[in-house]
């Protein structure tokens, strides 16, 4: 009898193992929970983080671009910002900048020295970089979509259709890449270059394509049935998209994960810290942090 009790004890010791592994998050790190950084924002976007690990993002209608450090604190790093959206930082420091004022993409330098790197396509306006992502090239892949700005002169879409573009690293050639999207927003690449995702938001899609060395885009093909604001990678090669809070994919295109975040919407996410396993989360009226049980996988996103 005292036998066949203590196997009962141990197979009954398993199965709460088990069910506390299976409870387990698979993105959040043991006991880690949603913090709330910094509020009093209108509507924060463009979550970036810049080689030190500070972790940069834009309150677009107060137009203003913030920084938080990794010691903890906030500051403003540009006011005003030219209505600045979605940013990302290459490994030099750049931060490339979607301007939204007058339908620019920019390069702002360390010291804040700002370069237009582009803003018409065919002689006419771009709709509107949305968000942008620094391939390791050197060349900039970037979303256009339309969203109708109360700063703006005008009240039609400047391009026929809304799509996903790329300037080449030495700024010359700006090319139109994809002609069959709804309403392309997040964009992001893997760090070997090789791969792009793009989320049509208007389709409620995410597809991911593969960068061939010319820098064109090939293949595509579904990774996952939703659209996203803004996005970003893992080492593991999970994606993490937006909107209802954050929702985490793995490289298969399986949901693993859902973040709640306070908050209507969550516009988007980076990883930051002095060793970028911390996720930075920008959503309408507040900064966001969580830890992770994994680091970011790009230099800037």
């Amino acid at each position: 009898m005292k036998s066949l009790l203590t196997l009962a004890a141990l197979l009954l010791a398993a199965s709460a193992t088990r069910s506390h592994a299976a409870a387990e998050d698979p993105i959040i790190a043991p006991g880690a929970k949603v913090e709330k950084l910094a509020g009093g924002f209108k509507f924060t976007e463009g979550a970036t983080c810049d080689p030190k690990g500070n972790v940069f993002f834009v309150d677009q209608p107060n137009n203003r671009i913030h920084q938080w450090s990794t010691d903890g604190k906030l500051a403003t790093f540009m006011d005003p910002a030219n209505r600045a959206n979605g940013m990302c930082f290459d490994k030099a420091g750049t931060l490339f900048v979607c301007a939204d004022e007058k339908n620019e993409l920019w390069a702002v330098a360390p010291d804040g020295k700002v370069k237009i790197l582009a803003g018409k396509f065919d002689g006419k306006l771009l709709n509107g970089p949305n968000d942008v992502f620094a391939h390791p090239s050197g060349a900039l892949y970037f979303t256009d979509p339309y969203y109708q700005r109360p700063w703006w002169g005008h009240t039609n879409m400047p391009q026929p259709a809304q799509q996903v573009y790329r300037l080449s690293a030495d700024g010359q050639q700006l090319v139109k890449l994809t002609e069959d999207l709804k309403q392309p927003n997040g964009i992001v690449g893997t760090p070997d270059g090789k791969r792009l995702f793009v989320a049509d938001i208007g389709a409620r899609r995410t597809w991911v394509y593969d960068i061939q060395p010319d820098g064109t885009l090939t293949n595509k093909r579904l990774f996952c049935e939703l659209g996203s604001d803004g996005m970003t990678l893992d080492t593991e090669g999970n994606i993490y998209l937006t909107g209802k809070g954050v929702i985490v994919f793995d490289k298969t295109g399986f949901r693993v994960a859902q973040i709640d975040v306070p908050e209507n919407w969550t516009a988007n996410v980076c990883f930051g810290g002095a060793d970028r396993q911390t996720l930075f989360i920008t959503a309408s009226t507040g900064l966001y942090s969580v830890r992770t049980k994994f680091k970011g996988a790009n230099p800037g996103k």
